[in-house]
């Protein structure tokens, strides 16, 4: 079974714990095991909290208030798509890569530009989101949308259920 779901959120701080308790509510319930969904949770978390920092100065000038959040849980895989209106992600160029209908193109990272590498420091701020998430995920990609103008980060992860996972087929 298949369900997905996607959200238009504020590019406000508060809409970083809402995105994430909505993931881990939604596989608790399909039956995702708990560690695969709070490694899911803190990625998605730290692809929101990029949103909300850096996703309002459009290319174009012009500020964003929302962002868009869409999760696909698909049979053996999860994947998370957070796309911004800001000015994207500098230097990333490269032909749209396959995604589900839903999702906006995505232009690989991983072509001639590697993800990012840890902060330089413990205490560093800055990089830190980007990296953790591809530690915490399976496969990562960065781009910007097409067009219109802003970031766009997918990130899959293979699903473990629990032995009493509900929506898992026989």
């Amino acid at each position: 079974m298949s369900i997905w779901w996607s959200l238009h959120l504020r590019r406000e701080a508060a809409s970083v714990p809402l995105a994430r308790r909505l993931l881990i509510g939604a596989m608790d319930t399909a039956g995702v095991d708990p560690d695969v969904s709070y490694d899911l949770s803190v990625a998605l978390s730290e692809a929101c909290a990029n949103a909300v920092e850096h996703g309002g100065a459009t290319a174009h000038g012009g500020t964003s208030g929302a962002y868009r959040v869409t999760a696909y849980l698909d049979g053996e895989k999860c994947r998370i798509v957070v796309a911004d209106s800001g000015p994207g992600f500098p230097g990333v160029q490269g032909p749209a890569a396959a995604a589900p209908a839903a999702v906006p193109a995505v232009a690989s990272a991983t072509r001639g530009r590697p993800l990012p590498r840890p902060p330089a420091s413990e205490t560093d701020e800055h990089g830190r989101g980007l990296w953790l998430i591809s530690e915490l995920a399976d496969h990562v990609q960065l781009g910007n949308r097409p067009g219109r103008g802003g970031a766009v980060i997918s990130f899959d992860k293979i699903l473990k259920w629990r032995e009493d996972a509900p929506l898992l087929t026989a």
